[in-house]
């Protein structure tokens, strides 16, 4: 897929448009964001991506739009994780519930600039060095039986700070209190940094370390780089807003950790069966390539929406027959009134 500058250059400006719409606009209250606001701006994110993959499909063709879309839909279902996470962060810093959209939007911008980094990077050694599709396989294997072994698991409810970060803290002073949306401050003649600053390099900086299990993964679908970067931008540029959903999430995607497990093993399989059609390793097959089947853009899509309907379908049939998530869900079983909350950590 050969992709001319000009049209790199007018893919990231239409993208910064986007995400200074949403600074200005989705992010001006200073109230926290409603459910109402949020499902609107992720209507918007999922429709401009939809848009995007549509050009794609239509413009290069069905093979590089049907890789745009399996990418998309990947990184947008590992991405899920990623809210959890981020739901900790903003926990561990009391981050106040007005703040806490712009800090996600920051933090996310940070994100999609060291995964760009990442993904150049690893698009380079992937096609110089074939065998490394090997050990990218490997990783999403052990990924995928970490994130199938996370239904039984008791979830984790603290959150490590990244070297990174903590190496920022100890270069320079930080505020113990939030200064509203302001990243540094000036106090007795003295620059400082406030959490937010550190909020959002935070959620860049471990965003970047699951980009580690979730960038192989879409490597096994595509290698083009211009797929991968914009795939991972609408997937990531939505987080912000699936963050206020995220409680409904944890209720009703009770059984997500199954479909990521099995749609990673999936580009697992796929990955070293294309590392097997393109070998170099002396000690397998003489370094000759070795033919075997691989499955195609089509097969490989469809595995995708096909797995994530079915966990989506399955959920929502044992959501129904479970009278704790009914009671919930439909606000009954409380007499003052309000909604119970569901613990859906026992979901994951």
């Amino acid at each position: 897929m050969s992709v001319p500058i000009w049209l790199w250059i007018v893919t990231i400006a239409g993208l910064v448009l986007v995400v200074l719409t949403d600074l200005l606009f989705g992010s001006r209250h200073r109230a926290p964001s409603t459910a109402r606001n949020a499902l609107c701006w992720l209507a918007i994110y999922i429709g401009l991506g939809t848009l995007f993959g549509a050009v794609v499909w239509l413009s290069a063709g069905a093979l590089y739009g049907g890789e745009f879309f399996g990418g998309y839909l990947t990184e947008y279902s590992l991405s899920v994780d990623n809210l959890f996470v981020f739901m900790i962060i903003m926990s561990t810093f009391k981050v106040p519930a007005a703040q806490q959209h712009r800090a996600l939007l920051l933090g996310i911008v940070i994100a999609l600039v060291l995964r760009a980094l990442f993904i150049v990077i690893g698009v380079v050694a992937i096609n110089a060095l074939s065998w490394l599709s090997y050990l990218f396989a490997a990783l999403l294997f052990i990924t995928s039986v970490n994130t199938f072994r996370q239904r039984t698991e008791e979830p984790q409810g603290a959150w490590t700070e990244p070297r990174p970060v903590r190496l920022l803290r100890s270069l320079y002073p930080t505020t113990a209190e939030f200064h509203g949306a302001r990243l540094t401050v000036r106090l007795s003649g003295r620059r400082w940094l406030t959490p937010m600053f550190i909020v959002i390099v935070a959620i860049g900086i471990t965003d970047l370390l699951f980009a580690f299990d979730s960038i192989p993964a879409i490597f096994g679908i595509t290698r083009e780089p211009f797929l991968i970067c914009t795939a991972n931008a609408f997937a990531l540029m939505a987080l912000r807003h699936l963050y206020i959903l995220l409680h409904r999430i944890l209720e009703k995607l009770r059984y997500l950790s199954y479909g990521l497990a099995a749609i990673l093993a999936f580009i697992g399989v796929k990955m070293v069966l294309h590392a097997l059609n393109e070998n170099e390793l002396p000690f397998l097959n003489g370094g000759k390539r070795i033919h075997v089947p691989e499955p195609d853009t089509p097969v490989t899509l469809s595995v995708i929406t096909g797995v994530l309907a079915i966990t989506a379908l399955v959920s929502f049939l044992a959501n129904r027959r479970d009278p704790v998530w009914r009671s919930a869900s439909t606000g009954t079983g409380n007499s003052s009134g309000e909604t119970p909350t569901v613990d859906a950590s026992k979901y994951l």
